[in-house]
């Protein structure tokens, strides 16, 4: 039997979902689906300056999995960039910080950093 699943802690999903050359035809085949988890660590590590230790810490999972999901982002965005495919955002094995139970469940999540005026 496989082992299960660990939910990824993502703290809010992409503002946009779907990025490429513009198409006329809405023809998408060929298009690069990234996860939402993959597009979290390109977040945290590439836009919020945060190294791989901080982003496992803050999405739950180990670093050694932050390292694979961040490779796999990266080569899609080159392949989406270098061949002009459409990247799409969508899937995944995740669960958004505010849809959490646990009431301090987002004690990590990078928007309550600047809410309580605190580093990581």
């Amino acid at each position: 039997m496989p082992r299960p699943r660990k939910w990824k802690r993502v703290c809010n999903m992409p503002k946009v979902n779907t990025f490429g050359p513009c198409i006329e035809d809405n023809d998408i085949t060929g298009a690069i689906q990234m996860t939402v988890e993959e597009f979290e660590t390109i977040r945290l590590i590439d836009h919020e300056g945060l190294n791989q230790e901080q982003c496992s810490e803050i999405m739950g999972i180990g670093r050694s999995t932050v390292q694979r999901l961040y490779e796999k982002a990266r080569r899609k965005i080159a392949d989406s960039i270098v061949n002009g495919k459409v990247l799409k955002i969508e899937g995944g094995d995740y669960r958004v910080c505010s849809d959490l139970e646990s009431g301090n469940a987002c004690e990590k999540c990078i928007r309550n950093r600047y809410r309580r005026g605190r580093n990581i």
